[in-house]
């Protein structure tokens, strides 16, 4: 590659990052549906040829716009990976607050409106979410989380949505509370699931007692000819 090539496409990839950064101020500022390519073009400075050349529709634009912005939250919110587990979950939680907080009707938009199950832009949403779960399961020192643990962190993060987009909409939470109010309810998640794994083996450990006890054994299963 010649210099002059490479200049072209560092100035075509710095076109591109500055298009999507416009983007997500953008949508933040409002609803996808509100938005045309006409807005995006006349807020750019650019013709809509140009801004095709970058992104073929609105969709695609959008889904980029999602992407970035998905990237920088599992970047900031997995910058305190060398604190100890609990320290770690805090900070993590500050930065996805300072996130929700900042990039707040995007957020809402991502979560509420039609374009947000869209395969491509759900697909994006879902890994951030298993980025996030995968980290609280690395900080259990767990290497393959039971499926009663997984399902209480996936309700977790549930909560964790359904509370920030509360907290958007009304407020009256300072963001240490939420913190704590989040940290809470991780806690209580996995205490849940814990139990039941616990109950549940308890309740096997019985039943092979009783059963050898009685004498009775399980019925075989037929196998159909």
């Amino acid at each position: 590659m010649t210099q002059g090539t490479a200049r072209t496409r560092l100035g075509l990839d710095e076109r591109r990052a500055q298009l999507i950064e416009l983007g997500r101020v953008l949508f933040n500022a409002r609803s996808y549906d509100e938005i045309s390519i006409d807005d995006i073009a006349a807020a750019a400075g650019v013709s809509k040829g140009l801004l095709y050349h970058y992104f073929p529709s609105k969709r695609s634009f959008y889904v980029e716009t999602v992407r970035t912005g998905a990237e920088q939250m599992t970047l900031l919110t997995g910058a305190a990976e060398e604190y100890p587990p609990a320290e770690r979950l805090a900070r993590g939680l500050d930065a996805y607050i300072d996130y929700v907080e900042a990039n707040a009707a995007a957020y809402a938009t991502l979560l509420r409106s039609g374009i947000g199950s869209d395969a491509e832009v759900a697909g994006i949403v879902e890994q951030t979410r298993r980025v996030l779960i995968d980290r609280i399961v690395r900080g259990m020192g767990v290497s393959e989380p039971p499926p009663k643990l997984r399902v209480a962190l996936r309700a977790w993060i549930g909560f964790v949505e359904g509370a920030s987009l509360e907290w958007i909409d009304h407020g009256g939470v300072s963001k240490v509370d939420l913190r704590a109010m989040l940290v809470t309810a991780l806690q209580s998640a996995v205490g849940s699931a814990r139990e039941v794994i616990v109950a549940t083996a308890s309740e096997r450990v019985d039943t092979k007692r009783d059963r050898s006890a009685t004498g009775v054994r399980p019925t075989p299963t037929r196998r159909k000819r």
